[in-house]
């Protein structure tokens, strides 16, 4: 036996072939087309089979039946596996004689989970019976349909109807939560003695921390911000990270109960919270698990006996795209107790421990819609700008807002085309506590708006010239002797400042030179002055234009650190190269 096709014609039926790979060395027969037309079932006694006949199916692809494929041992037996009928809602219903079921041959139901299937459950009477029970057809909720059985005496075809709906594979339910943790990476160090981590949750919600838990009060869109307080004033000093996010139920349908219940007491169900995108749902039927089912959206159920149910809830669906119906199912337990005695001893004897929120990341219902990272942004050549103020027009640089701005700085204008915002800013370091102490100058005079922003390099000259900083240092003791000559490091690194003016004709440089506060202000000043001028007469001796070449001793003027011990003195003693615009 085998398969042949046939198109409807307006004089009928025309065009008759035979399915690709019939054969004459085995049959290929029994077919049922899925309900979108592009997978056939059949079954045949193809010898590389599990048993007698078996269950094959073959996917329509690129104009033509691919090669068939067995439902494999899940399915098929050493037995015959026959009469294969896919339901609208995916549900493959088949004959089998190789299971030991009521008679000889007994209808059976599976489903494709993954690339497997589920193991397949036997009808209940009286589908089934004593006798031989086959071709079985029906509706997508399984409420009425046909099947054969010689249940008679004879192989007849018998309707059946079904008050309830059936639930044979339910996915254990997925709990949703609404709880996770957020934290900060670390990869750009923060003083936490001078700067607090403050996260806003944009639901009137703040925690403090550079690791918290929060618990958002349902599904819905939220905006996570991740800002660096200066303890001093109380004020933002840095944004390290945001997210943009979006909290979904899990699509699945959706069990709302009790964890547990007494034996004799009605127990209220509720499938509203069930979440199906894309679909309207036409049916909610119940498997209390002892044996009572229910349709409905809230029913009420009462356990007889004390025990552990798994509770089935299923949903027939329609889309709302193609109107195709679909079926689902999930499954929870309830714990029903004798006496509220028991019930008392078991919750007492429970673990209390509360779960760690999971980490935002492997969060799986929540949707990232926009993520600012500074850790992420500091990996590409960037640095730290103190801001005094931001506008959304742009501002002259004589303005007299900027008066109080002292002459050891110089205010610059950064555009942020994004934003369409204008930045002014007073300094620029390669470390984000290196920024504190210009900051907290701005704020003592006035300026209540400064903060610092990590600003990502674009000019190329600029990029080149950070990359040099952080590969050969900024410590004047890697420059000079206590002689003030320069030392081996600095040659090196003075050498590639040459070959990088070389590179851009158009570039000039300030040198700025700092010293820590260990002497006469005056005296420290001389000194800085004198070693950015070593400096710059080196760079003019091997070739550049003295007219790009700016040097200036800043002394103990402008720290980057707080000058209490060695290692933050040691910070303040630093040259600084800096592209003059």
């Amino acid at each position: 036996m085998g398969l042949f096709y046939a198109v409807s014609e307006e004089k009928g039926w025309g065009r008759v072939r035979e399915i690709r790979f019939n054969t004459e060395w085995f049959n290929i027969t029994m077919p049922c087309l899925s309900h979108d037309g592009r997978r056939l079932y059949f079954a045949s006694d193809k010898p590389d089979g599990v048993g007698g006949l078996d269950i094959y199916y073959s996917n329509w692809k690129n104009g033509y039946w691919e090669d068939p494929v067995n439902l494999g041992p899940e399915v098929n037996t050493e037995g015959n596996e026959t009469y294969p009928f896919i339901s609208e809602t995916g549900e493959l219903f088949f004959s089998s004689d190789g299971r030991g079921g009521l008679g000889g041959k007994d209808i059976y139901v599976t489903k494709q989970n993954g690339n497997n299937w589920h193991t397949p459950v036997r009808l209940a009477a009286p589908v089934n019976s004593e006798f031989d029970d086959f071709g079985f057809v029906t509706t997508a909720d399984v409420r009425d349909g046909y099947f054969s059985s010689n249940r008679d005496k004879s192989v007849d075809i018998y309707h059946f109807t079904s008050e309830m709906p059936q639930v044979w594979f339910a996915k254990p339910q997925k709990e949703n939560l609404y709880c996770f943790s957020v934290s900060d990476t670390g990869k750009i160090q923060v003083d936490t003695l001078s700067m607090q981590y403050l996260w806003n949750f944009g639901d009137n919600t703040t925690r403090t921390g550079t690791r918290v838990g929060h618990c958002f009060p349902g599904p819905g869109k939220y905006s996570i911000v991740l800002d660096i307080i200066d303890r001093a004033t109380g004020k933002p000093y840095f944004r390290k990270q945001t997210y943009d996010i979006e909290i979904v139920d899990f699509d699945q349908p959706y069990i709302t109960a009790p964890e547990y219940a007494l034996a004799g007491e009605a127990v209220d169900f509720d499938a509203m919270k069930s979440y199906c995108p894309g679909y309207t749902v036409t049916g909610f039927f119940w498997d209390f698990g002892d044996g009572t089912q229910k349709t409905g959206a809230g029913p009420s159920h009462t356990y007889a006996r004390s025990g552990e149910y798994d509770v089935r809830l299923g949903l027939t669906l329609r889309s709302q795209a193609s109107g195709d119906v679909l079926k689902r199912a999930v499954m929870r337990k309830i714990r029903v107790f004798g006496s509220q005695t028991e019930r008392d001893s078991w919750i007492a004897a429970r673990p209390s421990a509360v779960p760690e929120p999971v980490d935002l990341r492997q969060y799986r219902n929540v949707l990232i819609r926009g993520q600012y990272s500074a850790e992420a942004e500091s990996m590409k050549e960037a640095v730290f700008q103190v801001e005094v103020l931001s506008s959304k027009t742009k501002m002259e640089l004589t303005n007299p807002i900027f008066r109080g701005v002292p002459v050891k700085y110089s205010v610059r204008e950064v555009h942020y085309p994004e934003t369409e915002t204008y930045s002014y800013v007073i300094d620029q370091q390669m470390s984000l506590m290196a920024a504190y102490p210009a900051y907290s100058e701005m704020l003592a005079l006035g300026f209540r708006s400064a903060t610092v922003r990590l600003y990502v390099l674009t000019d190329p000259a600029e990029r080149e010239l950070n990359v040099l900083k952080r590969n050969y240092g900024v410590m004047t003791d890697t420059y000079f002797d206590v002689r003030n000559r320069l030392v081996t490091n600095a040659y090196l690194m003075l050498d590639q400042v040459v070959m990088l003016m070389n590179k851009y004709p158009s570039l000039k440089l300030e040198i700025g030179v700092h010293t820590d506060n260990q002497g006469v202000p005056s005296a420290l000043q001389t000194l800085s002055q004198t070693r950015a001028q070593v400096i710059v007469n080196y760079l003019i001796n091997r070739g550049v234009a003295a007219s790009r070449l700016t040097p200036r001793g800043y002394g103990s003027t402008r720290p980057v650190a707080p000058n209490a011990n060695w290692l933050d003195r040691r910070l303040n003693r630093r040259v600084e190269f800096s592209v003059i615009r």
